[in-house]
């Protein structure tokens, strides 16, 4: 089990590409990030990355209406039926060609699909098990263009596609006589969505160029009439292009040019353009990229390419709200049931944005590394991850919730290395730039910034364990700074190697600092000896990691020839190494002129992390593979594959012969932008920015990895994001002690009976977490003292882990605070006796009711200052009414005096 680490969680990326869902109770966002999906709990602010996973990036998402389903197609047009309640896999189906849109009924009977010219119509998945669960029902041909977009009717009986033809069809998804097809034109550039209005088969149509198209129909639903007979379809038909391995099974329903001849007694459907509407306004060209439609509201929202978007109110085109959230492309524009939330996707920058448009706030806003994450760092309690990326920007990451709260702007540079002081609550970075900086957690802000006498660009970094020195290697002086954290004044240059310093550390219980530099060496720095070369370690090939073990004892290396090394730093004797260069296994690029067994021969571990026993060492590097070697033995314990993405580069040991011609690799051909305005050209050479070569795919690599402090995950930063791997597998069905009486039958009928403890260690047992919360939300609150003293020792653990969570996601805050306070009045004894095994445990609980007191705290200072300022107000307003009554009483004492002289002069 020690390495039986598993999928946790993708950070850093919230969204790259394909459309954006919203959960059937409009409380969570589904996002494709690369090859996975992540889907953000708007209401409990958490993230989660489902454990499923396609061959190529997800170019669109389809949900069931009931939110159970989810199919994801990827570029190529491969799918997966994916379950969101089990995260498993229950299908697999591939239609040979790219998918422009998926998009299920309302009933959830049927769902279509836009592949090229045609739309697909196949049987819904059901509750039975099928050995086929896509079964084509109907084919609908039509448009002479790809097809773009989709649109249902509430009753499922029609539905509308848009195609880049600049047409829009209507069929009918059952046999009408009165409705077979329809086009409709009227649109000058390709449609970017079309929508039935409520209960109607009214049309808005939206084409790339700002225009708005309002139909109307002269059939309400009801007025489709279905057809006895059958309909004359063209069966058997097989027109689909020599090599295609998809043929269409059904019904295939040709659309032409001109409209269907009406038979005697019935009318055909017919519409009219009612009205036409312009969201560029006079002189301005601005492309439409994203649109969606809300029916019940009847708000069009719009996003355009300039990154703004409009709220309209169909059909009088009424602008109610405009805004621009990025300088970016909007790709993506979903909005919730309720119309409250309206979801936007930017895939430019890789950012996700959630806007409540009646109050005008954001709801959520995250954006991942505009390049690649080049370095990470964990919290010492586990609780954070700090990463540096390319686009020289610092984020700090929530492991619980999975978000990012806190991004610091001031490098403008690449960072290279990040890491946490002994406290936690500063960050140092390194960056190109030429500086190192140190951020404060607590008022998030940059308080120190410490330069070199000569500018230098900073590859490496580390603070000593009292986090009173900071150190830095530049790559081009060859040369490791040395300053105080308090101060802030430079301390020490130390001179000597001979080529780039490519790694630091220091010893966690000696004063000693290990520079390892390309220079073949790796140099001990006594700082008790006035910063003198203690030793100096001779390598095979050029330093790339250094690393100390968490005792001191042992000091590990990564050198350019794809050896690890562990050495003695007392005497300066290699105790060991590691081989790990047929481990990296790396595949093919592109635009390789060799094999890629004549490539990995170049290839090596860049990053070395320490397990916290310091019996294994995790090792990364130009590779997609991560190994854990275990050192004594010198043997590879276990071999992580981080990524199956096709769309990156390197992921295949051999390339498609076809692909290869006389005049080199079709991959080197520049197409351009996809989703752009045209083709831009580019800067030879050039592989990041906004100049870089469009066609190029970004190459699979481990930049840095770490182990969590508590040893139950570990983290790594790689092309596709920030990847936890962690022992805890939740989400798999896996009892403890399971037997055959244990069932959720027997686990009811002993709450029945009041056996409070037996059915708390029966739902254990079986391990399923909706069962064991409703048994402990049964339990009287005056009987959890009693049912936590005859608890098993091994059951206060497990209980403790699930009220941990429990406390995460209940609003029972009191009930699982007494549950907590009960167990560890009774059992802290025995369980301070193997503190280091429930360590993880109990940190896990402290940092729920952690949250549960900094959210809690906020809001009673909030009503304690308010009551605080409405008790001083009504003082306040008191005394001036106290003063204000005085004087009334004098001037009607004069008043009266007044009155009594006036009547002694009339007598």
């Amino acid at each position: 089990m020690k390495f039986a680490y598993r999928f946790s969680n993708l950070l850093g990326a919230v969204y790259r590409h394909g459309n954006l869902s919203f959960s059937k109770d409009g409380n969570s966002v589904i996002s494709p990030v690369g090859n996975r999906i992540s889907v953000f709990d708007l209401k409990n602010n958490k993230s989660e990355t489902l454990p499923v996973s396609t061959a190529k990036n997800i170019s669109c998402v389809g949900l069931s209406p009931d939110g159970n389903l989810a199919i994801l197609v990827d570029e190529d047009g491969a799918a997966l039926l994916v379950s969101l309640i089990t995260r498993a896999v229950l299908h697999h189906f591939h239609f040979h060609k790219p998918v422009a849109s998926i998009r299920f009924s309302p009933d959830g009977r049927s769902f279509v699909v836009t592949k090229e010219n045609v739309a697909l119509m196949y049987h819904a998945p059901g509750r039975n098990r099928e050995f086929n669960a896509f079964v084509l029902d109907k084919s609908y041909y039509g448009p002479y263009d790809e097809t773009t977009c989709i649109d249902w009717t509430d009753d499922s009986k029609c539905f509308v596609v848009g195609s880049k033809d600049m047409s829009t069809w209507v069929f009918g998804a059952e046999r009408w006589s009165n409705l077979i097809y329809y086009s409709l034109g009227g649109h000058k550039d390709i449609m970017v969505g079309c929508f039935f209005e409520k209960d109607s088969l009214d049309l808005y149509t939206v084409s790339q160029d700002g225009t708005l198209c309002v139909w109307e129909s002269d059939t309400e639903l009801d007025g489709l009439v279905l057809r006895k007979n059958k309909l004359t379809v063209e069966r058997g038909e097989e027109e689909e292009r020599e090599g295609d391995e998809e043929e269409p099974r059904g019904e295939v329903i040709r659309g032409k040019g001109e409209r269907p001849k009406e038979k005697e007694g019935t009318k055909n459907v017919r519409y009219k353009q009612r009205s036409k509407h312009f969201f560029n306004k006079q002189g301005d060209f601005n492309n439409l990229t994203a649109a969606a439609f809300h029916k019940p509201t009847h708000i069009l929202v719009t996003g355009f390419a300039s990154g703004i978007f409009h709220l309209h109110e169909l059909p009088e085109f009424n602008l109610i709200h405009s805004l621009s959230i990025s300088d970016q492309r909007i790709a993506t524009v979903s909005m919730n049931s309720s119309g409250d939330w309206i979801g936007f996707g930017c895939s430019g920058l890789g950012q996700l944005l959630v806007w409540e448009w009646q109050s005008e706030s954001y709801v959520f806003k995250q954006q991942g590394h505009f390049n690649n994450m080049a370095a990470l760092a964990y919290s010492p309690d586990g609780q954070y991850i700090a990463t540096g990326g390319d686009d020289g920007k610092v984020k700090v990451w929530n492991t619980t919730s999975g978000l990012c709260f806190v991004t610091f702007t001031e490098h403008t540079s690449s960072v290279t290395n990040v890491t946490f002081t002994s406290r936690g609550f500063v960050i140092v970075s390194a960056s190109l730039d030429g500086t190192v900086r140190a951020f404060d957690l607590h008022r998030y802000r940059n308080f120190r910034t410490f330069t070199s006498p000569r500018p230098a660009q900073f590859s490496s970094l580390a603070v000593d364990p009292s986090g009173d020195l900071v150190s830095a290697g530049a790559q081009d002086s060859f040369e490791v700074f040395i300053w105080s954290m308090q101060t802030g004044r430079l301390l020490e240059v130390l001179g000597g190697h001979e080529g780039p310093v490519s790694c630091l550390s220091f010893s966690p219980v000696q004063s000693i600092l290990a520079s390892a530099s390309w220079d073949k060496t790796v140099r001990l720095w006594d700082m008790m000896d006035s910063w003198q070369t203690k030793e100096t370690l001779r390598l095979t090939s050029d330093g790339l990691a250094v690393s100390y073990r968490p005792d001191g004892q042992e000091l590990a290396v990564a050198t350019l020839d794809g050896e690890i090394s562990f050495w003695n730093p007392q005497s300066a004797n290699q105790t060991g190494s590691v081989s790990g260069r047929h481990d990296l296994e790396m595949g093919r690029k592109e635009t390789d002129k060799i094999t890629a067994k004549q490539s990995a021969k170049g290839k090596s571990f860049t990053s070395l992390c320490y397990s916290a026993d310091g019996e294994s060492i995790l090792a990364g590097g130009q590779s997609k593979f991560v190994c854990i070697y275990n050192i004594r033995e010198q043997i590879l314990m276990k071999k992580f594959e981080i990524s199956c993405n096709l769309s990156l580069d390197g992921m295949e040991e051999f390339l498609d012969r076809r692909k290869m011609t006389e005049f080199g690799s079709l991959a080197l051909v520049d197409e351009g932008v996809g989703d752009g305005d045209g083709v831009e050209l580019s800067l030879p050479g050039v592989r990041k920015g906004d100049m870089s070569s469009r066609h190029f795919k970004p190459e699979i690599r481990v930049s840095s990895l770490r182990f969590s402090p508590t040893g139950r995950s570990w983290a790594a930063t790689s092309t596709e994001g920030l990847l936890t791997y962690s022992l805890d597998g939740a989400l798999v069905f896996d009892p403890y002690d399971l037997d055959l009486d244990v069932t959720p039958a027997s686990v009811r009928r002993q709450l029945r009976q009041a056996e409070w403890a037996a059915a708390i260690v029966l739902a254990f047992r079986l391990n399923e977490t909706a069962l064991t919360q409703e048994v402990l939300e049964a339990v009287p609150h005056h009987q959890i003292a009693v049912v936590c003293g005859s608890l098993p020792d091994v059951y206060v653990e497990k209980l403790l882990g699930f009220i941990a969570s429990a406390l995460e996601r209940c609003g029972h805050l009191q009930f699982y605070l007494s549950w907590s306070q009960s167990l560890l009045t009774q059992h802290g004894q025995k369980l301070k006796t193997r503190s280091g095994a429930i360590l993880p445990t109990i940190q896990s609980l402290q940092k729920s009711i952690q949250k549960h007191f900094e959210d809690l705290s906020k809001l009673c200072d909030w009503n304690m200052y308010t009551i605080r300022y409405a008790v001083a107000l009504s003082k306040q307003r008191g005394v001036k009414r106290t003063a204000g009554d005085a004087l009334c009483d004098e001037d009607s004492e004069v008043m009266s005096e007044a009155s009594l002289e006036e009547t002694d002069m009339l007598m």
